[in-house]
């Protein structure tokens, strides 16, 4: 059914006498712009999520416009980001919010690409946006839309606003504008263009359009006030000549509007009822509004502001991101280390804890700092229920077992996930030369070191108690390189029937069964919570940490990996969580760590319980 349809249909074609008693028919449709599955667009609210209490301030306020039926009880929200780099955690939030109010509400929440500035925009960061939606468990269905569907309705637009009056032509430089502007505390002065004729401007305008006029040499701008005490009001730049080749559109136009005057048209096109962005936007609120209440539009969308994300330990803005992958300080926007979707999907980060970690920041009107490790909390949560354990030695350290068999290999069960019991077990082969990790090891310990030391026995997870009964050393530098010990068959599967008790417990790998791999340590990008805490000076990167990555090139695992694929996430007993990297073969095993076993965050949160 398209709109034309709609306008004539009966009240039981959407959704027939219940529809009819509960809410009024949305009667603007007669004014959009493109055809609509009516069907789609009235689907009715959650009333259970209208009836309870909202859980913060945005779901307040589409209550409210659901009960007074503002936009024809419809909840329809969008995400638009632009495509001129990639996506970070704050757009995960962004993301979950939108799309997840959308269906918290059973409304529609389209994805919208800002591409009004082809000098930045690229189709890989397009394809990558996409591809980082879809991976966080979201689907736009069939509403992917682009600021560049809308060109030629904005310069309509535009058009109607030099008929109003509203816009002029300008032929101040940059520098002029900002020099006229005014300050926070002085009103601006007026353009001496502002007062042209509106047949002078629309001719002017459609000569900008046609490439008449050299980049940057005019500017189509707003009229409306000048000693504004919002700078955003103070006549802004809606158009500007810039001819650059767009990913879409390629050289059909030689001026693009701003993103103030894209963004509210669109959202008005689209039918977008709640328009929910980051607070950096509260001010240019006005200009949204006057914008649409000018134009007349049929849709007046709501703008409503949240607070951003801010992550300590990193930064948050795709400049600064952009800087750090030029200049080579990472390997790329997916390099693990960055706070990138696809730089934590790469270090095996899974979209339910990124989910999950948004929910529990929720929605403020105020920024603030959150510490990373509550998002390294949600991984370990996440995968404390799902990942497989195995054991991979980091650094190692050969040990002979001088009693047992030569030749001899056992199988030996090992649980594949405590917590996940009905995954049942896997077989570890067991083998007269193991390598346990080398820090497990001390000639000459000190009190309370419960490894393994001469004459002290450690358990083997899964395997025997062995004993330390000599050190090999090398005769140059004095370095261990293998230690020797004997075994008790007894104490089959790490304990024994004796009742004598062992402290210490080792993990290890059979030396003839063992894989080598890569093992990629990822720490901080940055030595500061906040990376712009800097000196006179300085920039974000004089806090870059020295040793945010470590490479471990002999390191050992279980032969079970060898059929691993990259992204698969695994516990490294006693070691961290650790995910395959996409740069693996069958001959070359690149781990990640996720994050390491130690919780601080959950530390944090029981003496905050304790205190109380």
């Amino acid at each position: 059914m398209n709109k034309y349809e709609a306008l004539n249909c009966p009240i039981q074609s959407f959704g027939g006498e219940t529809l009819q008693k509960k809410y009024r028919v949305y009667n603007d449709l007669k004014n959009d712009v493109r055809d609509v599955n009516i069907e789609e667009v009235y689907k009715l609210p959650n009333l259970s999520q209208v009836d309870k209490a909202p859980s913060n301030f945005i779901e307040a306020i589409i209550n409210d416009d659901l009960k007074t039926g503002k936009y024809g009880n419809r909840v329809h929200t969008r995400f638009p980001p632009e495509p001129n780099g990639y996506l970070h955690i704050g757009h995960a939030k962004s993301i979950c919010l939108n799309f997840g109010i959308a269906k918290a509400y059973n409304g529609l929440c389209n994805l919208r690409f800002d591409d009004t500035n082809p000098t930045k925009e690229d189709v890989e960061y397009v394809k990558s946006i996409m591809e980082d939606v879809k991976w966080l468990g979201f689907d736009w269905e069939d509403r992917l839309y682009y600021a560049s569907d809308y060109f030629e309705e904005l310069y309509q637009y535009a058009i109607k606003l030099i008929e109003l009056g509203k816009a002029y032509v300008c032929d101040l430089s940059p520098e002029e504008v900002r020099e006229y502007r005014g300050t926070l505390t002085e009103p601006g002065k007026e353009s001496p263009y502002r007062n042209r004729s509106v047949e002078e401007n629309l001719d002017l305008f459609q000569r900008m359009k046609n490439g008449e006029f050299p980049d940057g040499s005019r500017t189509l701008r707003a009229r409306i006030d000048m000693a504004s005490p919002n700078l955003n009001m103070r006549d802004p730049i809606i158009y500007r000549i810039q001819r650059s080749i767009h990913h879409r559109t390629g050289d059909t136009w030689c001026i693009y509007p701003m993103y103030d005057f894209a963004h509210p048209l669109s959202d008005a096109l689209e039918g977008i009822t709640h328009s929910i962005c980051t607070l950096e936007f509260e001010d240019h609120r006005p200009l949204y509004d006057w914008f649409l209440d000018t134009l007349q539009v049929d849709c007046h969308s709501t703008q409503i502001e949240f607070a951003r994300l801010n992550l300590s330990y990193t930064v948050m803005s795709k400049r600064k991101l952009r800087e750090l992958v030029e200049n080579g300080h990472v390997a790329g926007w997916d390099d693990p280390r960055m706070p990138t979707i696809s730089g934590l999907r790469r270090r095996g980060y899974t979209p339910e804890s990124i989910r999950d970690f948004c929910e529990r920041i929720g929605v403020a009107k105020s920024n603030s700092m959150v510490d990373i490790a509550l998002l390294e909390h949600c991984i370990r949560e996440d995968l404390n229920k799902k990942a497989p354990r195995v054991m991979a030695v980091l650094k190692p350290l050969k040990v002979v077992i001088d009693n047992y068999p030569e030749g001899q290999v056992e199988w030996l069960d090992a649980t594949i996930n405590p917590e996940k019991p009905e995954l049942g077990s896997r077989k570890v082969p067991f083998s007269k030369v193991v390598y346990i990790e080398r820090e497990d090891f001390q000639e000459s310990p000190p009190k309370n070191f419960h490894r393994l030391s001469p004459g002290k026995e450690v358990r083997l997870q899964h395997a025997y108690y062995i004993k330390c009964v000599d050190v090999i050393k090398d005769e140059e530098t004095g370095e261990i390189v293998e230690i020797h010990c004997t075994y008790d068959p007894e104490t089959k599967g790490g304990w024994s029937t004796d009742g004598r008790k062992v402290k210490g417990t080792s993990h290890w790998v059979s030396a003839s069964h063992a894989l080598k791999a890569e093992v990629r340590l990822y720490d901080n990008l940055f030595i500061k919570e906040d990376p712009e805490d800097v000196e006179e000076g300085q920039s974000f990167l004089d806090n870059l940490a020295p040793n945010s990555l470590t490479v471990l090139r002999n390191c050992l695992v279980e032969p079970i990996l060898k059929n691993a694929k990259p992204g698969e996430r695994f516990q490294f007993l006693r070691q961290g969580y650790f995910c395959l990297d996409k740069d693996s073969d069958e001959d070359n095993l690149i781990f990640n760590r996720i994050v390491g076993l130690k919780d601080t965050w959950a530390k944090i949160q029981k003496a905050k319980l304790q205190d109380k």
